[in-house]
């Protein structure tokens, strides 16, 4: 498969998932000029609800552009659905093991092939009580300044009013206006070029995420807190319902 190519797993998975999104959403589409149109490119979004993936990949292919996730790893080994994942060239993720590295080779692959990769950098649902981007991980840093390819910071609302954070059944009405905004590419020119270390890398990451948010900001039509979210300073797992602390999201 070339890049920008759609798999046989993929055009499978748009069959299956496309009506009905479009049955159930209203959509807000915008900043599809801001999207690259052949060379490869990080996507990053806030992380709101489950569902995020599949509005996220929903508003891409709009685009003709498919787009590959960094997917927890217990997703490949779901009976069928593990199959159209892995057979639409999707990237699993093993977290908290030596072998996450691999899945950022993997990805520094594909963009550097051509392909979007898709990132959300808080690396989990987000944790605020006001559903704004909380603090970041550097994957999606340390892949656009290995790569110096461009990031595309785009902002998701409304999906939550579909399938609420962590739930596990949808809100078929009222139909819920979906708003997905892709905004100019992120300046990292400030990075470029520069020792990967931990303070660069943060300094990247917080570049992006200030990005999103002001996406986001722009479609709520509100401030974001001027602190960003921190789970660690308020005793939250990282992974899982933050809720019931000792569910973990790779089970």
């Amino acid at each position: 498969m070339t890049a920008r190519e759609f798999s046989a797993s993929y055009r499978l998975a748009v069959r299956v998932l496309r009506p009905p999104m479009r049955l159930l959403t209203r959509r807000d589409w915008r900043g599809a000029e801001n999207l690259p149109a052949s060379s490869g490119f990080v996507a990053c979004s806030n992380h709101v609800t489950h569902l995020d993936p599949i509005t996220l990949a929903h508003f891409l292919v709009d685009h003709r552009i498919p787009p590959r996730f960094l997917a927890k790893e217990a997703v490949f080994h779901a009976p069928v659905v593990g199959r159209i994942v892995a057979g639409a060239g999707q990237i699993p993720v093993r977290r908290g093991s030596v072998d996450a590295a691999r899945s950022l080779d993997a990805a520094v692959r594909a963009v550097r092939g051509g392909e979007c990769v898709a990132v959300y950098p808080e690396g989990s649902l987000t944790r605020d009580p006001g559903l704004w981007p909380m603090v970041g991980k550097t994957g999606a840093a340390r892949i656009a300044l290995t790569t110096d390819a461009p990031v595309i910071p785009i902002a998701q609302w409304g999906a939550q009013e579909l399938l609420e954070p962590y739930g596990k059944r949808l809100h078929v009405t009222p139909h819920p206006l979906v708003h997905v905004w892709a905004g100019p590419a992120v300046d990292l020119s400030r990075w470029q070029g520069r020792p990967l270390d931990a303070i660069v890398l943060a300094e990247a990451t917080t570049a992006i995420l200030d990005a999103i948010t002001g996406l986001l900001e722009q479609i709520r039509g509100e401030k974001a807190p001027a602190q960003r979210w921190d789970p660690r300073r308020h005793d939250q797992p990282l992974t899982g319902d933050f809720r019931r602390p000792h569910q973990d999201e790779r089970r």
